[in-house]
């Protein structure tokens, strides 16, 4: 189930991105999850990729990806001095932020997009690299820098998918130094590709039956669950029934 959400959210469904690592977590700690969970995403990556081959934002993703390369890497060097609660402190504030936002503007009835600009995509694309590395948390400042833009739903689902499949790429390498891709979990590949990959396939065909009006919201309701996610994991780490 977990590796099928995952396919999901890569043919363009990111809101049930969120279940894989919960689900598998019930059974194995998060940490392992999240690496053995990790080939299962590049494998869906590869073939969303070529489902949105002609649906994507080329400047966004001239912007993001390399600020993307600057945060995992920052994540890499620091990730020992940063306790994860913070990370999802952070990315929960920000997913809030952006909500609240997007509803003020909503009430003043201001709904003018906003273009890709570089000072703010290498913000908020190092921002999601950062926390994609250290919590899997990187679609909320993701979705803060490109949803104002507005752009129609498969070329935003299309930019997300080629963004944090360049991501997930440039994860694998560290994630073997730290030991959280073993060769135990390249081999659930073989056993796990083809869920995987009809799980991409699956939720392609959603988002295209999908009205415009209804991707978006649904997008809007994810990132508030992932924030409240999110402030949960924060006060089971740092709340009184931690101390």
């Amino acid at each position: 189930m977990a590796v099928y959400f995952i396919g999901m959210s890569k043919g363009g469904l990111p809101m049930v991105a969120m279940l894989g690592v919960p689900i598998l977590s019930i059974f194995i700690p998060p940490a392992k999850a999240a690496g053995l969970l990790l080939p299962m995403y590049i494998l869906a990556d590869l073939y969303a990729i070529w489902l949105f081959r002609g649906s994507y934002s080329a400047r966004n993703l001239k912007i993001l990806i390399p600020a993307s390369a600057i945060g995992i890497l920052l994540a890499f060097l620091f990730v020992s001095r940063i306790p994860t609660a913070a990370t999802e402190l952070l990315v929960a504030l920000i997913g809030l932020g952006y909500l609240a936002s997007a509803w003020r503007k909503r009430l003043k009835k201001d709904d003018r997009a906003r273009p890709a600009d570089v000072p703010r995509g290498l913000f908020w694309g190092a921002l999601a690299g950062f926390t994609s590395y250290i919590s899997h948390a990187g679609g909320p400042p993701f979705q803060a820098y490109t949803l104002p833009q507005k752009m129609p739903k498969m070329v935003f689902a299309g930019t997300a998918t080629i963004l944090f499949a360049c991501i997930n790429w440039m994860k694998l390498p560290p994630y073997i130094l730290a030991g959280q891709v073993t060769l135990e979990s390249l081999e659930q590949i073989a056993v796990l590709a083809p869920l995987a990959l009809f799980g991409a396939w699956s939720g392609y065909r959603v988002i295209r039956w999908l009205p415009e009006k209804v991707f978006f919201a649904l997008i809007n309701i994810a990132l508030l669950a992932v924030s409240l996610r999110l402030l949960w994991d924060v006060w089971e780490a740092w709340g009184p029934a931690a101390v």
